[in-house]
Formats: structure tokens, sequence, C-alpha cells
């Protein structure tokens, strides 16, 4: 027996999550996302070549984090401006800095 009401599909819930207006534009903020991994995939060792620290380490990390990451959320924004969802994608950015902001802005008690 077949059931008659049918689960949305794995691109159908991330339109609605994200609430965009077409399974196409879903479709391209997902080749933005495969884009910018793979380019920060390029791009990684070099970046922390240049300043000579061994991999692994504790200095790799925090230089990964303070080089690396940001170059990611750069690349976000210039992929998504190439495939026509930069609106998306900076609106996801301006959610992460006040994530950001808001954790700094806490005040000790």
């Amino acid at each position: 027996m077949k059931n008659k009401e049918q689960k949305p599909g794995f691109l159908q819930r991330l339109q609605t999550k994200w609430k965009l207006d077409s399974l196409l534009q879903v479709v391209l903020v997902l080749v933005v996302f495969a884009c910018t991994g793979f380019t920060i995939l390029f791009i990684k060792n070099p970046v922390l070549d240049f300043f000579g620290v061994e991999k692994g380490g504790f200095v790799n990390t925090v230089l990964y984090l303070l080089l690396v990451l940001p170059l990611y959320q750069i690349f976000l924004l210039i992929y998504g401006f190439i495939f026509g969802q930069f609106r998306f994608f900076w609106e996801k950015e301006k959610q992460i800095f006040r994530r950001i902001a808001k954790l700094f802005s806490k005040k000790s008690d």
C-alpha cells in the first residue's frame, strides 16, 4: 500500500528553510557552496605554506581560522555574485556578523 501523502524532498526542504523562490535557486546556492569549498581546498595549503607553518599544529589551526575561514566567506560572496545569488549570501554573511558581534558584546556579570 502506497502512502498518498508524499514527503517533500531534500531540495524542497532546503527551499523552505532558506526561503528561496525556486528549486533552481536552491541548486544554484548548492553550486556556490561547492565551488567555494573546491576553491578553498586548492588555496588552503598555499596560504598556510606561505607562512611556513607545520601541518596539523596549533599555529596551523589558528592561521586557518584567521586567514582561510575569512577567505571562504569572501569566495562565497564572489561565487554568489557570479551565479546570481549574491543577495542570499550577503544576508547570510550579515547574520554571521551579527552573531559574532553578539558574542563579543555580551557583558560579563
